[in-house]
C-alpha cells in the first residue's frame, strides 16, 4: 500500500496523528511559533521530558531529532527537530534540513508510529527561503519513503499559510509519491 500524502493548512497542533513534528531550538525549551504552540498547547509534561533529554545531551544539535510524549495534544508523540538557521546557503543548510525529515521519520519507524505530520522546518525565523524548503522537504521525504516501503502510512505537510501551502501544492503536483 503507498503512503498517503496530503497537505493541509492550519495549526499543527490540532492534528490527530500519531506523531507531530515540532521545528524546535537546540535547548527544546520551547519558543516561538511551532515550538511554543506545541509547548502550550501540549502542556507541561512535554516539557519536563524536554529537560531530562537536554540533561542526558546538553542540546539538540540542528539536524537531531527526539521524541517526547504528547501531553494534551491528539497525537500519541512529538518529535522535536532542529532545523538549520539560513545563512545564505553556505554552510550546509540543505544537508542540514534534509537530516531533520530524514531523523524524524526514522524516529517515528523506531517507534512503531506510522503517520507523521511535518512543519515547514525552519522557514519562520530561521528565514530558509519557503520555495527551497518546500522542495527539500517533498523530495527528502520522497525519496525516504522509497527506500522504507510501508514503514510510514501517512505523511501530512501542515503549512501554516497560504504562501507555503501553494508551494507544496506546485511541488507534490510534480512528484510521484
Amino acid at each position: 500500500m503507498a503512503t498517503k500524502v496530503t497537505l493541509k493548512i492550519g495549526d499543527l497542533t490540532k492534528i490527530s496523528i500519531d506523531v507531530i513534528v515540532n521545528a524546535a531550538n537546540a535547548s527544546l525549551m520551547g519558543g516561538g511559533g511551532v515550538d511554543g504552540a506545541i509547548h502550550k498547547a501540549g502542556g507541561s509534561t512535554i516539557l519536563a521530558e524536554c529537560i531530562q533529554i537536554i540533561s542526558k545531551i546538553g542540546s539538540c544539535q540542528t539536524g537531531q531529532a527526539v521524541i517526547t510524549n504528547a501531553g494534551n495534544l491528539p497525537c500519541k508523540k512529538v518529535i522535536h527537530t532542529v532545523g538549520p538557521v539560513w545563512r545564505g546557503g553556505t554552510q550546509n543548510e540543505h544537508k542540514l534540513l534534509a537530516t531533520c525529515y530524514q531523523n524524524s521519520m526514522a524516529l517515528a519507524i523506531e517507534n512503531n508510529l506510522s503517520s507523521i505530520a511535518f512543519p515547514t522546518i525552519s522557514t519562520g525565523i530561521y528565514h530558509f527561503p519557503k520555495k527551497e524548503a518546500a522542495r527539500l522537504a517533498v523530495d527528502t521525504v520522497s525519496n525516504f519513503l522509497n527506500e522504507n516501503p510501508g514503514k510510514i502510512k501517512e505523511v501530512v505537510f501542515v503549512c501554516f499559510d497560504e504562501e507555503n501551502l501553494t508551494l507544496y501544492q506546485q511541488i507534490l503536483a510534480t512528484q510521484k509519491m
